[in-house]
C-alpha cells in the first residue's frame, strides 16, 4: 500500500471512529437481540482489556495461549470488530498493544508463529497476516512501516508454502506447517482469507493464488450434500462453514456450489453446540451465513444468540477447558461471530448487492 494511501485511511478512519456505536445490518433478528447483544460484547471486551498485559499478551504470564501470536491477532480483531480503532479511547490502546506484539513475533523467514501452537504454526501465521492487514491503515505512520515490511514477508511465506509439490489431492491449499505437501480445509481456509484481506488492501496478492486455494477447498467437497470435509470429502458442520466463507469471500455468491453449502449449513448449525472445537465452528458458520445473505442469517442467528448469550461468564468471558486455548481465544471468537452484524471488519463487509431483509 502507498504512503499517500495509507495516510488517506489513516485519517478516514480515525474520523469515523469518531462517529457513535457500531455499524450494524437493517435486520429484525438482529435488532431483537441488539441490547442484549451489545451487552454481551461490551463485557467480552472488558474481559480481554482487563486481562492483557503490558507487552499484549493475554492472561497469567504462563499460559501458553496467552502468548501465542495467533491468539492475541483473534483479540485485536475482536476490538476491531466492534469498531475500536488504534488511537482512540477505551480500547485503542489494547488493540495497538496486540499489533506490536504481533509484529515482534515474526522469525527470519516470515513465519508470525512464536512461543505455543508448534503443532500448527500456519494457524497463527494465517490470522496474524489476516490480522495485520485489517488494521492496515489505522495505525500511525511508524508502525505501518513496520506491518508493510512485516506482512510482505508474511504474505510471501504463504503464497510459497502454497506452491510446495503436492499430490493433486492436496494441491492448492495449506496444512499446518509451512511448506509441508499436504492440506487440510480449516488451515487453507484461514490462508484465503489473509490473502483476500491483503489483496483488498492493496497488496500484490495473484488471483492464481487465491483460485487455486479455492479449488482445492472445491476437492473437499461432497456433492451429494453439498457440504465440505477436512482432509477430503465429507460433510463437516466448520468445514462446511470454510467451504461457504471462502466461496463467498471470493465472489461466488449466488451459485450453485454456494448455496448447497449454505442450505447443507443451514441443517447442520444447531449441532454447533455439540462440536468438539465449538468455537471455531461458531465463528465459520456465522461468518458464512451473514455472507449467504439475510434469509440464512435471519435463520441462524436467533440460535447463535441464545445458545452463547446465557453461557457468558460473570466476568465476561465465554470459558474455554481446551488443551491448545484458553479464555482469551474463545471469547475473541465468540466477540467475532456475534459482532458479524456490524461489519467493521473490511473482510468480512458483505457484496452490496446481497439485499438486506
Amino acid at each position: 500500500m502507498s504512503v499517500a494511501r495509507t495516510y488517506v485511511l489513516y485519517v478516514l478512519l480515525v474520523l469515523s471512529a469518531l462517529s457513535p456505536g457500531p455499524c450494524r445490518a437493517a435486520s429484525a433478528v438482529d435488532a431483537r437481540y441488539r441490547e442484549a447483544v451489545d451487552t454481551a460484547v461490551a463485557r467480552g471486551l472488558a474481559f480481554l482489556a482487563a486481562t492483557q498485559n503490558d507487552n499484549g499478551s493475554f492472561g497469567h504470564k504462563f499460559s501458553k495461549a496467552g502468548r501465542c501470536p495467533g491468539i492475541i491477532a483473534l483479540a485485536g480483531m475482536a476490538f476491531l470488530a466492534d469498531g475500536h480503532t488504534p488511537n482512540t479511547v477505551p480500547y485503542g490502546p489494547v488493540v495497538t498493544r496486540c499489533v506490536d506484539y504481533v509484529l515482534r513475533c515474526q522469525y527470519d523467514n516470515g513465519l508470525i508463529a512464536r512461543g505455543h501452537h508448534t503443532r500448527g504454526p500456519m494457524y497463527s501465521h494465517c490470522i496474524c497476516s489476516l490480522f495485520l492487514s485489517e488494521v492496515s491503515g489505522m495505525v500511525d505512520p511508524a508502525r505501518q512501516a513496520q506491518i508493510d515490511e512485516v506482512q510482505a514477508k508474511a504474505l510471501h511465506l504463504i503464497i510459497a508454502s502454497q506452491q510446495v509439490q503436492k499430490e493433486a489431492m492436496y494441491r492448492g491449499g495449506w496444512r499446518y506447517q509451512a511448506f509441508e505437501n499436504k492440506s487440510d480445509s480449516s488451515v487453507s481456509g484461514w490462508a484465503i482469507m489473509a490473502l483476500r484481506s491483503a489483496r483488498l488492501n492493496g497488496a500484490p496478492v495473484p488471483d492464481e493464488s487465491i483460485r487455486d486455494g479455492i479449488r482445492y477447498l472445491l476437492t473437499c467437497r461432497n456433492p451429494d450434500t453439498g457440504g465440505f470435509g477436512y482432509g477430503g470429502p465429507g460433510t463437516g458442520v466448520a468445514q462446511t462453514g470454510v467451504g461457504l466463507l471462502c466461496l463467498e469471500l471470493a465472489g461466488h455468491h449466488g451459485e450453485p456450489i454456494t448455496v448447497a453449502a449454505a442450505n447443507c449449513l443451514l441443517g447442520l448449525h444447531r449441532g454447533i453446540g455439540e462440536a468438539g472445537y465449538r468455537y471455531y465452528t461458531t465463528y465459520y458458520a456465522s461468518q458464512g451465513m451473514f455472507q449467504a445473505g439475510p434469509e440464512y442469517w435471519e435463520a441462524c442467528a436467533p440460535w447463535l444468540y441464545e445458545f452463547w448469550l446465557p453461557l457468558q461468564s460473570e466476568d465476561g468471558s465465554w470459558g474455554y477447558n481446551g488443551k491448545y486455548a484458553d479464555t482469551t481465544y474463545s471469547t475473541a471468537m465468540i466477540v467475532l461471530s456475534l459482532t458479524v452484524p456490524y461489519r467493521q471488519l473490511p473482510i468480512y463487509q458483505r457484496d452490496e448487492t446481497v439485499p438486506e431483509p
